[in-house]
């Protein structure tokens, strides 16, 4: 019976089993169970599997747009065509916020990082492995919105050159403040002069750091995980003013205007082979590696360092700045710590709009680029928000001597050199901005970046028909940083000054890139929704008692410009901003944005005082008040003004009876004495001046009358 059960149970008579017994069974599971561990470990520890490649073949798989393939991407996935429909339109939702708030770029979720060093306990190596995992996963799901502040120069003007600096790690500190900084004012009429507040960036800041090329020398054992997974936002120095919404133009909005621009300007010539944004968007993404930032030395303290920095991922930005600043005590020597400390006074100062704690980032991030075995990449993305940072504070001298250090450092890259051309224009140094872009596209001829900025100095130095293949190549390479307003906007004006007929299909594609509201309105600096029409009457304005005012007044007013004219001819300064073909053109100034000329006004006292009850034009911020003389001859190219903000006022002071005449947009008028013409100048407009004797007439701007009182408080001034 034993036997029996024995044989029933598959054992044998001599007490050997027929089958695996238990114990056997365990013992080969753990053998496959620790194999399949030393394998993981050894593909981890030799480095036999190229995540970031295989990560960018999931990207194909990339369904919610955020640039890698994870757990929400499955999800759509799964959810079918529906789904993925739905998703995309949410996101498509996201990134089209209303302009006329302050909206701040969300951050692009960052690639997972690579797997660092094991440990050499193997039971500590296995712990390590499953923790590398579960931070790539968790790294896939994070996205932090990184929020733009609006630090502007002061209102005043131009920052004042900052004094030479004998180390240009030094700091200029400035007394512009935080909260009441706006931007330097833009030129009249947007002609020639570069500004920092449209500096054309070449990469979108989100992407300043993963986007690094990989012609830098590093090793490639180097794995990367959180610590030097870069995060750091660089400012993005747009071309648009941070405090104004960017221009949404609706199709209804404008749209008989642009129908009539000029014969065929809806049909873009063969020649504008500008890529579309949409083939823009299909184009895949150009493979980049991650920047190397840890050393040997900071690749054993990987693990204070990733907490550290998944703090600042998570905006406990606080927490993060306490985190990094007692690495930095216990680590004086660390780069990354350093870098990370940096990179949350740089937070910091954005959360708390802190031009002090600006100016500490500024510092910190040259500590971090000066520490012995500091990593190449690192050193390179430190003194490169370093810079961004001194111009967004109005230190352009710093900036540009933080430039130059990077240039010398990294000969080779012409992004850098780039970067250095544009702190030169912002320093106003159009000449040595001029031979940096020769060197670039000496080495890198159709580098579009370096072309379209070229073509910007050729034509800010005149050379108009010079300028015009170098604007043109540039963007229609489609470069970042190429795709900019005013690039269209000079490659335009460049051709309508030598009678080239396709300056207006480059109008009109600047219009449907976005960059303008019509082909007529072709200024820069909007607010959206604002009515926008040529001409406008008194009424339509709502400011009927300025307009009867002037007219009431206008012999008053003609008198003292006349008297100013007889006494002190010198006090009419000639036009500078190279809009006219030929002719005699000079103006006298009374309010420059918003601000009062007292010394002018002493030359017309009751004008002066005729006009101060009405903050609608003394207190327009984006205008001007001023005598314009025009002599016979005068020829002013077709030009429009910088912004939508405002409208323009011509008192007709002394006319002649034949000659003079004013177009804006399609339509043409002339002007009468005591009346007052009404248009908006960020319409296309032009004026001759063929008549036998001068022309006088007054300039009233005042505020576009749909703006409300906060918008004309807080704009800045142009």
């Amino acid at each position: 019976m034993t036997e029996d059960k024995e044989g029933k149970h598959g054992g044998h008579k001599n007490g050997r089993r027929g089958g695996i017994s238990g114990g056997s069974f365990f013992t080969w599971f753990m053998v496959i169970a620790l194999l399949g561990v030393w394998t993981s470990v050894a593909v981890v520890w030799f480095d036999l599997v190229d995540y970031e490649e295989v990560l960018g073949k999931l990207g194909v798989y990339d369904a919610d747009g955020d640039g890698d393939f994870d757990v929400d991407d499955a999800k759509v996935l799964l959810e079918g065509p529906g789904g993925l429909a739905k998703r995309k339109t949410k996101a498509k939702g996201l990134k089209e916020r209303s302009t006329s708030e302050r909206s701040f770029p969300a951050e692009e979720a960052k690639p997972p990082a690579e797997l660092e060093e094991q440990a050499s306990d193997f039971g500590t190596e296995v712990q390590n492995v499953e923790d590398e995992v579960k931070e790539q996963i968790q790294s896939l799901h994070q996205e932090s919105a990184h929020t733009e502040y609006d630090l502007k120069l002061e209102a005043d003007g131009p920052a004042e050159p900052q004094p030479e600096m004998e180390d240009f790690l030094t700091v200029t500190a400035g007394d512009d403040r935080f909260e009441v900084l706006e931007p330097e004012a833009v030129h009249e009429e947007i002609e020639d002069n570069y500004h920092m507040e449209e500096t054309a960036s070449q990469d979108h800041p989100n992407d300043m750091e993963e986007m690094m090329s990989e012609q830098e020398s590093s090793d490639p054992s180097e794995a990367v995980t959180d610590a030097d997974e870069p995060q750091q936002d660089a400012e993005e120095v747009t071309h648009k003013d941070y405090d104004e919404p960017v221009h949404e133009h609706s199709e209804k909005e404008g749209t008989a205007i642009s129908d009539n621009a000029v014969e065929d300007s809806s049909i873009i010539s063969e020649e504008v082979n500008v890529p579309s944004v949409e083939e823009q968007q299909d184009t895949p993404p150009v493979k980049k590696k991650k920047p190397k930032l840890l050393n040997k030395f900071d690749k054993t303290i990987k693990a204070e360092l990733d907490a550290a920095e998944k703090l600042r991922k998570r905006g406990k930005i606080e927490e993060a700045m306490n985190a990094f600043e007692e690495l930095v005590r216990k680590y004086p020597q660390s780069p990354r710590a350093r870098y990370g400390k940096a990179q949350c006074e740089d937070d910091l100062a954005e959360k708390r709009r802190s031009n002090e704690v600006l100016r500490r980032a500024i510092e910190t991030y040259q500590e971090a680029a000066s520490l012995p075995d500091a990593p190449t990449e690192l050193v390179k993305l430190s003194l490169k928000r370093r810079s961004e940072r001194q111009q967004f504070l109005g230190h352009m001298r710093g900036s540009l001597l933080t430039l130059q250090r990077l240039v010398q450092l990294f000969p080779s890259d012409t992004t850098l050199k780039n970067d250095l051309g544009v702190g030169y224009l912002l320093m106003g140094d159009n000449d040595s901005a001029k031979k940096v872009y020769e060197e670039v596209l000496n080495v890198t001829p159709n580098d579009g970046f370096a072309k379209v900025h070229y073509g910007f100095i050729l034509k800010a130095q005149n050379k108009i028909a010079e300028s015009i293949p170098y604007l043109k190549e540039g963007i229609e390479s489609g470069d970042p940083g190429t795709d900019d307003g005013r690039f269209y906007f000079h490659l335009g004006d460049a051709m309508q000054r030598v009678g080239n007929k396709e300056a207006y299909k480059w109008y009109e594609l600047g219009h449907k890139r976005g960059h303008f509201a019509s082909v007529w309105q072709r200024s820069l600096y909007n607010v959206n929704g604002l009515k926008a029409q040529p001409w406008w009457t008194p009424r339509e304005t709502g400011y009927t008692e300025l307009v009867k005012s002037l007219e009431r007044n206008w012999k008053l007013i003609r008198d003292e410009g006349l008297m100013v004219m007889d006494k002190a001819k010198g006090l009419f300064l000639p036009e500078d901003e190279n809009l006219r073909e030929k002719g005699d053109w000079s103006q006298f100034t009374l309010w420059q944005q918003g601000r009062k000329n007292e010394n002018a006004c002493k030359g017309a006292p009751k004008t002066c005082t005729l006009l101060e009850k009405f903050s609608e034009t003394t207190g327009c911020r984006r205008g001007q008040i001023k005598y314009s003389i025009m002599h016979p001859g005068t020829h002013v190219w077709p030009h429009t003004g910088p912004t939508n903000c405002r409208l323009r006022m011509h008192l007709g002071l002394v006319i002649p009876k034949e000659g003079c005449k004013i177009r804006c947009a399609n339509e043409t008028r002339t002007w009468e004495e005591g009346k007052v013409l009404i248009f908006d100048d960020s319409f296309e407009h032009e004026v001759w001046q063929d008549a036998s004797s001068f022309r006088l007439i007054f300039i009233v701007d005042v505020w576009h009358p749909e703006l409300t009182p906060q918008q004309r408080h807080s704009l800045p001034a142009i």
